[in-house]
């Protein structure tokens, strides 16, 4: 929306003196003209009006405009860096396991039938 005024014109009157045009003699004025200006179609503003009508005031509509896109991208940020470190936990899970499996000697190997032995026998 367009909120400055509009700019004041300059009127020449038939005697050639100039003259601004809101201050022109009443016997020189016509026909006011008025300014219509026709949108297509509204800004949606539902949620500050419910908010407003239901005496929450401006500051916090104001608050709410300014504040949300801000908590959506922290909480964007928060679950991007979870994922992450969930992603890491499993790379080094797997590098861990890996290792493991690969260095482990025959005697790890016996120990693990040992305990294969003892679970049957019970």
């Amino acid at each position: 929306m367009n909120n400055l005024p509009e700019p004041v014109r300059v009127v020449r009157l038939p005697d050639g003196t100039h003259v601004y045009a809101d201050q022109m003699p009443a016997t020189f004025q016509g026909p006011q003209v008025v300014h219509q200006h026709i949108h297509q179609a509204p800004p949606d503003r539902t949620v500050q009006r419910i908010a407003l009508g239901s005496g929450v005031g401006a500051g916090a509509v104001a608050a709410g405009v300014y504040f949300g896109p801000l908590l959506i991208a922290a909480l964007t940020a928060i679950a991007a860096n979870i994922a992450f470190l969930a992603f890491l936990a499993l790379v080094l899970g797997w590098g861990v396991h890996t290792v493991v499996k690969s260095v482990g000697s025959s005697a790890g190997t016996q120990a693990v039938k040992n305990v294969r032995k003892a679970r049957r026998r019970r």
